[in-house]
C-alpha cells in the first residue's frame, strides 16, 4: 500500500514542505529512497528499521520505496526519521493511514525509538503555517520554542512508540507548551563603570538611538572593549516580533537550549580575528548562518578589526548595504537577515601607541602604510560613526563619581527610537531606524535648512565625502535631532554628524572638521 506524511526542509530560514511518499510491501528485502536526499537522510533508513523494530513494527522482509517530493529540492537533515517511519507504518497498515493527513512530522529518530530534538524547528512550523498547515508533531525537547506559534496545533512526542499509540486512538499527545525566556540574572555591564571618554559615550549614545555602526580608534587601554560590551544594555528591549526572528535563526544555528523560549535579549556577538568568511557572513553545505546574521537586531563587536581577514571584511559589504545576507548554491538561494548595530576597535597603529606622549610608536611609515591598507575604503565608508579615543586620565580613574547609568542613557535612546517609529508609521516608511533609511526616505525625513545644505556642501569640498558618506552624514544628523526631540534638522546637528564622519588618524584627538566646515561655509 502507499501512504503519505508531511515533512519540511529548511533553506535559509525559509522552510519548503516536503511529501514522504512510501509504498511498502511484502516481498524481498529492499529500501529505496529518492528525492534529492543527502547523506544524513539517506541514513534515516537504518535509524528508521531499527526503530520500528523496536515497536514490533519489522521492516526487514518488506520491499520499502520511499519518495520525497518536489523531488528536484533537496533534502537535508535528520528531521525526516519521523515522517519517513509514520508513513512506512501507514503503508503496512500498523496506523490509520487517514490519521496522517494534514498533520507536519518532524523529529529524528534514535536506534531504539526515542524521537531526538532539531534545529529549526521554530523556523520549520512559520513556515507550515504559512502554507496553512494546521497540525504539527514535534519532539518534545523543542517544545518551548514551538510553543511560539501561534495558529497551530502543536503536539509533542518523545518515542516512536507514544506516537503510533496516539495515532490509533489510544493516548493523547501533550501540547507543546513554553514559556518568554526572563532576562538573565547576571548583571549587565553599565554605562556608568565608564570612566572620562565623553566623546565615545556620545558617539555609543548615537550609535544605539539610530542603529548606526561605529568605529572606536584608540590605543591598548583606552576603553574600547569595555564601551562595546555596554551597547546592549542601552538598546532598547527587543518587540515580539523581533525576538521570534531572533529565536528562529539561533534555532537554525543550533544554539537554542533545550528550555530555552522566546529570548528578550538583544544578541552580542564577539568572534575572533581568526573567524572564517564563512563563519562570519555563513555559508558551507547546506548554508548556515554565521555570526553576521547571528547578530540580527543586536550587536556585532570585531574588536582588532585590522586584524580580521580581508577577504572576511570585504564580505561584510553586502550585509552592512542591505540588511541581509543571501548565499546563492547550484540548487538553492538561502537568504538570513542581518540588520544589526556594527561595532569596531582597532589601534590606530600596528604597535598600537601612534600619537602617544611618550613617544613609544616604533611603526615606520612604510608599515604605518601597510596596517591601514588593510581596511578597504568601501568599508569604512559603510560605518556610520567614527570616534578617537585617547588614552585615559589618571585623574579620571580615581574619579568616584560614575558617568550616567545605562538605565538614564536607554531612555533618551528609547526616546529617540519612538520618535523614529512613529515617523515611519506617519510616512508609510518601512525602515524602523534611520540607519536603514533608504535615499528616497532619506530625502523626505532628514531634508537640511540653508544652513544645513552650506555646512554639506563644505564638507563634500573639504572632506571628500563619497555619495554615501554624504547619506550617512545625513542620517546620523537626523538622530542626533531625534535625541534632542526636534523636528527640524539644524546645523548643530549636522555639524555635530561630520565631526563624527572623519577621522584624522594621526593625532589623538578629533581634528574639528565641524568647526572647519562651519567656518567655511560662513
Amino acid at each position: 500500500m502507499l501512504a503519505t506524511a508531511l515533512s519540511a526542509t529548511l533553506v535559509g530560514l525559509h522552510a519548503h514542505l516536503v511529501r514522504v511518499e512510501v509504498e511498502a510491501t511484502r516481498g524481498p528485502p529492499y529500501f529505496e529512497l529518492v528525492g534529492l536526499a543527502e547523506a544524513a537522510v539517506r541514513e534515516s533508513r537504518v535509524r528508521v528499521k531499527s526503530a520500528l523494530l523496536q515497536v514490533g513494527v519489522d521492516i526487514a522482509e518488506c520491499r520499502v520505496v520511499v519518495n520525497l517530493a518536489p523531488a528536484d529540492l533537496r533534502k537535508t537533515g535528520s528531521g525526516f526519521d519521523l515522517a519517513i517511519a509514520m508513513a512506512a507504518v501507514g503503508a503496512l497498515g500498523a496506523v490509520p493511514r487517514d490519521s496522517l493527513y494534514g498533520v507536519l512530522f518532524a523529529g529524528e529518530l534514535s536506534l531504539e525509538g526515542t524521537v531526538q530534538p532539531l534545529r529549526g524547528v521554530l523556523a520549520q512550523l512559520l513556515g507550515a503555517r504559512a502554507h496553512r498547515v494546521k497540525r504539527a508533531i514535534v519532539p518534545r525537547a523543542n517544545a518551548p520554542e514551538a510553543a511560539l506559534v501561534d495558529g497551530m496545533s502543536v503536539r509533542t512526542v518523545a518515542s516512536l512508540r507514544e506516537l503510533i499509540n496516539a495515532l490509533r486512538g489510544q493516548t493523547e499527545l501533550p501540547i507543546a507548551q513554553g514559556s518568554i525566556e526572563a532576562p538573565p540574572n547576571t548583571p549587565i555591564d553599565d554605562l556608568g563603570d565608564v570612566r572620562g571618554q565623553a566623546s565615545a559615550r556620545r558617539a555609543l549614545e548615537i550609535a544605539a538611538a539610530g542603529g548606526h555602526n561605529l568605529l572606536m580608534l584608540g590605543p591598548p587601554g583606552a576603553g574600547k572593549t569595555m564601551l562595546a560590551r555596554r551597547l546592549p544594555g542601552i538598546l532598547p528591549p527587543l518587540s515580539t516580533e523581533e525576538a521570534l526572528e531572533v529565536t528562529a535563526i539561533h534555532s537554525v544555528a543550533g544554539l537554542l537550549s533545550a528550555s530555552r523560549g522566546l529570548s528578550r535579549a538583544r544578541p552580542f556577538r564577539a568572534p575572533h580575528h581568526t573567524v572564517s568568511e564563512i563563519g562570519l557572513v555563513g555559508g558551507g553545505d547546506g548554508p548556515r548562518p554565521g555570526e553576521v546574521s547571528l547578530a540580527h537586531q543586536g550587536v556585532l563587536f570585531l574588536d582588532e578589526l585590522a586584524e580580521f581577514r580581508r577577504s572576511a571584511l570585504e564580505a561584510l559589504r553586502q550585509p552592512l548595504e542591505d540588511g541581509l545576507v543571501t548565499i546563492s548554491r547550484a540548487r538553492a538561494k538561502a537568504t538570513f537577515p542581518a540588520r544589526l548595530i556594527l561595532v569596531c576597535a582597532m589601534n590606530p597603529c600596528a604597535c598600537g601607541w601612534l600619537g602617544d606622549r611618550s613617544g613609544r610608536c616604533a611603526c615606520s611609515r612604510e608599515r604605518l602604510q601597510a596596517y591601514r591598507a588593510r581596511l578597504s575604503g568601501p568599508l569604512l565608508d559603510r560605518i556610520d560613526v567614527h570616534v578617537i579615543l585617547p588614552p585615559v586620565d589618571v585623574s579620571a580613574l580615581q574619579e568616584r563619581n560614575r558617568g550616567e547609568a545605562s538605565d538614564v542613557v536607554r531612555k533618551r535612546v528609547e526616546a529617540a527610537r519612538e520618535i523614529q517609529r512613529e515617523r515611519t508609521r506617519r510616512e508609510g516608511i518601512r525602515a524602523t531606524t534611520n540607519a536603514a533609511l533608504t535615499q528616497r526616505d532619506l530625502e523626505r525625513v532628514a531634508s537640511p535648512c540653508p544652513a544645513g545644505q552650506r555646512i554639506l556642501g563644505a564638507a563634500v569640498d573639504r572632506l571628500a565625502l563619497s555619495a554615501r558618506g554624504y547619506g550617512k552624514v545625513l542620517r546620523v544628523g537626523r538622530t542626533i535631532a531625534d535625541l534632542e526631540g526636534s523636528t527640524a534638522l539644524g546645523p548643530a546637528h549636522l555639524a555635530e554628524a561630520v565631526g563624527l564622519r572623519v577621522l584624522d588618524r594621526n593625532a589623538w584627538s578629533a581634528t574639528p572638521h565641524s568647526k572647519e566646515v562651519i567656518s567655511a561655509s560662513g
